[in-house]
């Protein structure tokens, strides 16, 4: 039997044990949602999918709202636009449910004053900054937020009605800037419900009266509504109101050519050209319009300054220059062409429009050679030369591979003529 005073300080250590074991602290829970949304933000999203599913599975009382919102801005992300609209109106739904509980706050130390004049202790008076507490204020802002997502991703799967009905839901947040109202004016319409996104542009402009781009996107559904009267009267507005870019007078030059207002248009053209000097689309747009008002000169002019800016257009400022007899200068732009194929039809046009025969027999192996021979009128210009400068054996040989009808006929003359001149030199002197 122990004595008693060895089963003392067993006890002892064992109390002492015991009170060491229950002073450790408990494991922490993990926050597996609070993990996912770092991984999200640090655009793991694997990483967080993964997280959300052991949050999933941890069998603890998680936050579902950040659950399921968390798990639509990933499938967004992903382009499952699908699968995030289900996953954000699940966050609706949990947020709708949630219990919101108020900020733990460390309780404020006491201070004591010590007045000089006596020992008496008396506790310093604080006021509260902090705001009151406000669970359904905190509720309606975060079921907002959900709908802004919910309506992004309904347009980007083209559920464009589900989209305005989501922004419509979304409150205050929903309508807070003019951007929304582009936003619902585009999804009425791709909906075909045309009426209703005029009106969203109208409302979205009483409501943000400065906001041009409600303007803007007003005069182009105009415009694709034929409707080119109020189409005009927008453009005209925006344009007051803003900085248009080069697109944007040349977007409204063609609406009102296309509303029969040609000289209005030449004006918005010409302005434009001042404002972007360097722009080879307006200078070619000018170019067709005076085009069109028989200026053939002015028209050469400016697609040749159009090239300066754009190559491609070199192949009209030669031809320009060719219809208006400035036959050297054609053949000088012509040979800046980086194209061969379309530098050598061309060429045969003007060495033809010269009267320089030889020089289009002169080119026959490079018709051969990007297949241009393929093409009767080639061939018959070819052809017409081979005639003119007396060898009918190689002029024949062209003109009987001509198919087109309307050339056929003119061949057909020739090659009476090449039989004359054959039967009787003195035919063709």
């Amino acid at each position: 039997m122990l004595k008693r005073r060895t089963i003392y300080p067993l006890l002892l250590t064992f109390a002492l044990s015991m009170a060491d074991a229950a002073k450790e602290p408990a494991e922490p829970v993990v926050n597996y949602v609070e993990l996912a949304t770092i991984m999200y933000y640090d655009g793991k999203y694997d990483k967080a999918v993964e997280e959300l599913q052991l949050a999933k599975d941890s069998h603890t009382n998680i936050e579902w709202d950040k659950y399921h919102m968390l798990r639509g801005l990933i499938f967004s992300k992903d382009e499952k636009y699908a699968a995030a609209a289900e996953a954000f109106s699940a966050a609706i739904e949990a947020t709708r449910k949630k219990v919101y509980l108020p900020p733990v706050e460390e309780k404020p130390k006491k201070e004591f004053l010590f007045s000089v004049m006596s020992d008496a202790r008396k506790p310093k008076m604080t006021v509260s900054t902090t705001p009151p507490f406000e669970p359904e204020k905190l509720r309606r802002e975060q079921i907002e937020d959900l709908y802004i997502y919910l309506s992004q991703v309904y347009y980007k799967s083209e559920r464009y009605i589900d989209a305005v009905h989501a922004l419509d839901s979304a409150g205050s947040k929903g309508s807070e800037s003019a951007s929304l109202y582009t936003l619902r004016a585009e999804c009425y319409w791709k909906a075909d419900q045309r009426a209703q996104a005029i009106d969203a542009l109208n409302r979205g402009s009483r409501l943000f009266p400065s906001d041009t781009t409600l303007l803007r996107q007003k005069f182009y559904y105009y415009a694709d509504l034929k409707l080119y009267r109020a189409s005009i009267e927008a453009a005209r507005e925006y344009m007051k109101r803003s900085k248009p870019s080069e697109q944007e007078y040349v977007a409204l030059a063609q609406m009102l050519q296309s509303g029969n207002e040609h000289e209005e248009a030449l004006k918005v053209l010409e302005e434009a050209r001042l404002l972007f000097p360097n722009s080879a689309k307006v200078y070619v747009l000018l170019a067709h319009y005076y085009k069109q008002k028989d200026m053939p000169y002015t028209t050469a002019d400016l697609f040749e300054k159009s090239s300066y800016y754009d190559p491609k257009y070199l192949k009209e400022a030669a031809e320009m220059s060719r219809r208006t007899g400035n036959l050297s200068h054609a053949l000088y732009l012509n040979s800046l062409m980086s194209d061969n194929a379309e530098k050598t039809k061309q060429k045969v046009a003007i060495y033809v429009s010269r009267g320089e025969y030889d020089m289009v027999i002169g080119l026959r192996d490079a018709m051969g050679r990007y297949g241009l021979l393929e093409n009767d009128n080639i061939r018959y210009a070819l052809a017409y030369a081979y005639y003119t400068v007396k060898d009918y054996d190689k002029a024949e040989e062209q003109l009987k591979l001509i198919e087109d009808d309307e050339l056929f006929s003119k061949a057909t003359v020739i090659r009476k003529n090449i039989e004359k001149c054959k039967n009787d030199s003195m035919e063709c002197i």
